[in-house]
């Protein structure tokens, strides 16, 4: 890497902060039963309430009549701690979806949105307390980081849209967790051990994870290199999104500030060595920001930046309608020139789509309702 400029950049959340207390779900299941040990309860009782959580989805103690009533409070306590509240829970659409404030264990807010479709249902998570990337059409990146969030207090987000479904709250009746990306609050790859760790967990078979494809999971970036190649050596056949916003240079240091460490050709080529080395396709995400980004030529040269590495379809552009933060400079684009952004990639052969966006009357975009309650 060449030498750049210093980024005011926060990659490393502020030291001195109390840490969530252990949960099963920051535990392989041989952690678990190890945990109990030292708490001087019984080992054996670890797949019991990994079943009640993973499986069953229980959230009530009192529904755990297979631990022994003396015990119950302390393996509970033991190994399902509450790690976060639900604050406000809003809900757009319908009801089939519904954005949901939480509150950590240390006051820090955070958001999950669990989006139903006829086909699917998708929840986005976030990985941190605010962000330190400083993405400036971010509402998130404008409120710096506070924290990295714990595997578990990731996996809980999860769980709690999969009880959610599995009860019938949503409407369409009770339904499964499909898909999780990593889209909410933070940069994902910047709290990269608890986000791998969640992976784990939502991948691992029942009981000791929730059992899903790894195929239906995203994790996103703005573009840390380093991390985006170790990610290609993880096993884990996860889809990567690159939050790329602009093909240039020059554009691109203003909008994802982390580009004067790490350069588009340089992103981009890790983009694709990730697809070459897990043969999964690659996303390449793209906020389309009237007068900023959405120039036609643009388009063009944002194909021309993603065949240089061969036309075998390893990206797919997914286009996003900007959801504006109060307040802010970035808005949407015009209808017009976002179909014309569209058709000149695919005149050049890249797959592209517009993201269906959701949420916009529930302050849909991410870190806003976060943001307006604190």
């Amino acid at each position: 890497m060449s030498e750049r400029t210093p980024l005011p950049l926060v990659f490393d959340e502020p030291r001195g902060r109390k840490k969530p207390p252990p949960h099963l779900a920051d535990l392989t299941a041989d952690e678990r039963v190890e945990r109990l040990k030292e708490l001087g309860l019984p080992g054996f009782r670890a797949k019991q309430l990994s079943t009640h959580y993973f499986a069953r989805l229980v959230d009530d103690p009192a529904e755990m009549t297979d631990l022994p009533a003396a015990q119950r409070d302390e393996l509970v306590a033991g190994l399902l701690p509450n790690l976060m509240t639900p604050l406000r829970t809003m809900e757009a659409d319908r009801g089939t979806t519904r954005k949901t404030l939480w509150k950590l264990f240390d006051g820090a807010l955070v958001e999950s949105v669990l989006m139903r479709y006829p086909d699917r249902a998708t929840i986005c998570v976030s990985s941190q307390a605010g962000c330190g990337m400083a993405c400036p059409f971010c509402a998130t990146g404008q409120g710096g980081l506070q924290r990295n969030m714990s595997t578990a207090e990731i996996v809980e987000q999860v769980v709690a849209g999969a009880r959610s479904l599995a009860r019938g709250e949503v409407p369409g009746g009770p339904g499964r967790v499909s898909n999780v990306v990593f889209m909410g609050m933070g940069e994902p790859l910047a709290n990269y051990k608890a986000v791998i760790g969640t992976v784990r967990r939502l991948t691992d078979p029942t009981p000791d994870g929730l059992g899903m494809s790894a195929r239906g999971i995203t994790v996103s970036t703005v573009g840390l290199v380093p991390r985006m190649l170790q990610l290609a050596e993880e096993g884990i056949p996860v889809t990567l999104a690159l939050s790329l916003h602009a093909p240039d240079d020059e554009l691109r240091n203003e909008l994802v500030p982390i580009n004067t460490r790490y350069s588009v050709a340089e992103t981009v080529a890790a983009a694709w060595n990730y697809a070459k080395v897990t043969k999964r396709r690659v996303s390449i995400e793209y906020a389309m920001m009237r007068g900023i980004n959405d120039h036609a030529w643009r388009a063009d040269l944002l194909a021309d930046v993603l065949q240089s590495y061969g036309d075998w379809g390893w990206v797919h552009v997914n286009l996003i309608p900007l959801n504006p933060t109060p307040g802010s400079k970035w808005t949407a684009s015009d209808p017009a020139d976002e179909r014309e952004f569209v058709r000149r990639l695919e005149a050049k052969g890249i797959s592209t789509t517009v993201r269906d966006t959701r949420g916009r009357e529930i302050d849909g975009a991410c870190g806003q309702l976060a943001a307006t309650e604190a």
